[in-house]
This record gives structure tokens, sequence and C-alpha cells, in this order.
């Protein structure tokens, strides 16, 4: 990357600043009034050509003054930008929030959501714990009709599956609950390939059970991400560049339908990522479609056990450093109370 000079990181991150706070191009004379800089017009603009030159800057328009670029967005969020973190009253009040929701799984994923979005003032998402080994915990048959059973499938960390099967024969409710009873003692904390091995020393019902449930644990371990909770979208929305343009709206669209969300969340998720965040800075050449947005993402939960995927999207105008810092802080806590539940 393109070496800068003190002063030239300087201009570059001041102009960032200035143009996240006010979604305007920055002029030179602007910087100098509005932040006292010891140096004329003429340096600044110096300056600010060859920092558009070197692919950080752009000029809208002729006479306009200019605005930060993806790779200037890159540039500062890599080497000029502040490590932050979230105040100490702002810690302990969204702390005190979860712990009230504590046994609430589900709780916890929109009111992380909500915290997200309502802090970095952008649209937030946050995927439910998604177990990277899906194991067995328990079944419950219940007779709903002679010839018909209603299977419900427990999987370890809570999450459940239901069908409605159908029988050749009548089955008891009390022959129902030995059988469920029997199977949950057996493979209790099994994988599905571990039952799978066992299947056939069982009854034709049984073997019916055990084929449906198999099947339950290994589509869902085959999921990259589970429940996706999004929040916040009106914050994007009112945003000048989503208000003006049709491109960004598009994009919006289609992370709210979750047609790349996905695809984005497995992908991005794969990358190295620092101090536990992943920056994408305008699609970063591989989601065209996301060209005028960043997103944050962190991981969160026990590595081999559950995890799940939280952050924030919003204009490549957004407030990164406040916005890392509360992706941050959530992931870390998150992960936290997915310890005690697992």
């Amino acid at each position: 990357m393109e070496k800068l000079t003190n002063r030239q990181q300087k201009i570059l991150s001041l102009i960032i600043h200035e143009h996240i706070r006010s979604a305007e191009p920055v002029g030179s004379t602007r910087l100098v009034s509005d932040f006292n800089l010891d140096l004329s017009s003429a340096t600044v603009r110096n300056e600010m050509a060859y920092l558009t030159e070197a692919g950080f800057l752009r000029q809208p328009h002729t006479s306009a003054g200019r605005v930060p670029t993806e790779e200037g967005y890159r540039y500062f969020v890599g080497n000029l930008m502040r490590n932050t973190t979230l105040p100490e009253d702002a810690r302990r009040t969204i702390s005190h929030q979860f712990y009230q929701s504590r046994n609430d799984i589900s709780n916890w994923m929109h009111l992380a959501a909500s915290i997200l979005a309502n802090q970095s003032k952008a649209a937030s998402l946050v995927t439910s714990p998604h177990p990277e080994q899906v194991r067995f915990k328990h079944l419950e048959l219940i007779a709903t009709h002679s010839t018909q059973i209603l299977a419900v499938l427990v999987l370890d960390g809570g999450e459940i599956h239901q069908s409605v099967m159908s029988t050749d024969v009548p089955v008891t409710q009390e022959e129902l609950s030995k059988i469920s009873n029997r199977l949950s003692a057996l493979f209790q904390g099994k994988n599905f390939s571990e039952i799978k091995l066992l299947v056939n020393q069982y009854s034709d019902l049984e073997k019916n059970m055990l084929n449906w449930l198999i099947t339950e644990m290994k589509q869902t371990e085959e999921l990259t991400a589970g429940e996706v909770i999004l929040d916040g979208l009106t914050n994007v929305l009112s945003e000048p560049e989503f208000v003006e343009s049709d491109e960004a709206r598009r994009a919006l669209k289609l992370i709210e339908e979750r047609t790349l969300l996905q695809e984005l969340i497995a992908r991005s998720m794969m990358k190295d990522q620092t101090n536990g965040v992943q920056v994408l800075i305008g699609g970063e050449g591989t989601w065209d479609e996301l060209k005028q947005m960043s997103i944050i993402l962190a991981k969160y939960g026990l590595p081999g056990v559950a995890t799940g995927t939280l952050g924030v999207f919003g204009p490549i105008r957004m407030s990164y450093g406040h916005s890392i810092s509360i992706v941050r802080f959530l992931s870390s806590l998150m992960s936290d109370f997915i310890a005690e539940q697992w």
C-alpha cells in the first residue's frame, strides 16, 4: 500500500472524519479553518491532489472538495484509526440488560440486534448460535391420532425440530413413550454419523424415526448460520447515500431479503480477522452489489461447539471506531453467555 507522510496521513484522517460527520465533500479552506491547521490552503490542496492521485480521495465535481474512496477508508481503518473501547457506563448498562435475559437465548439475539443498531446508528444483523457439530439431546413422541405421531427432536443447545408422521397400524402413547425414552437414553450426546451406524438394529417404526432425525441433524449441521435477525434498517435508509441512490437502496433490499447474507457471512468469516473483527468496505471487490456499503462482522460463541455471527452495516461513511468497539464488546459478552448455556 502507498506510504504516506505524517502530514498526508493527518489530512486524510481529517477529511474522513469530516466527511463521516457531514456527508459532504471536504475542501482545503474548510480543513484549515475548522481544524486550525498550521498550513496554507495551497499546501493542503497540493497534499489533497497527491492523495487523489494515489487513489485515497476522489473529486465528485470539478469545483468541489474531496471525498474518501474505498481505498482511503481501508487505509484509515488499517493504519490511522485509534483503538477505541466502549465507555464503561455503556458496557455496564448492556451487561445488565443481558443478565436480565440470561435464560432466554432467543431474546439475546433480538437484544443484541437492537443494541448494535442503536449504538452504531446503522443497521445490524445477528445470527442465532449454530452448533458446529450437531448432537442429539432428546426425542419426544406424541400420539395425535391412532395412526399419526408428532415427533419432537431436541438438539444440544435447545434447537427444536418437529414432524408429523404416519404409521401403518395404531400406536398407543404408552408404546411411543417407551420408544422415545429408550432412544433418548441410547443416543444422548451422539452426532448423526454415530446414530446412523445403529439404525438397522431397530424396528421399522424406530428406523423411520431415526432416519428422520438423522436427516434433520445432518441438514442442521450443513447450514452456515442459524436464524438471522435484522434491526435498524430505518437508520440506513435515512442516510443521504440511500435517499439519493437507487443502487444503494437495492443493495439494502438484497440484504433485507437475505439474498446475500448466507454467502456474505460464510465467506467473510473464513478470512483472517484482526482482533476478532472483520471489516468489509465497498464489497471488497467480491460483492459488487455492496460497493456503496461497509459491513463490520464478528463471530461469537465457543469455537468447536456453537458459534454465531453479529455485526453492523451501512454506508461506507460510517463511524468505524465506535462501530468496531460495540461489535467487539457484544461478541465477547455473548461468547460468555453461550459458554454458560452450553
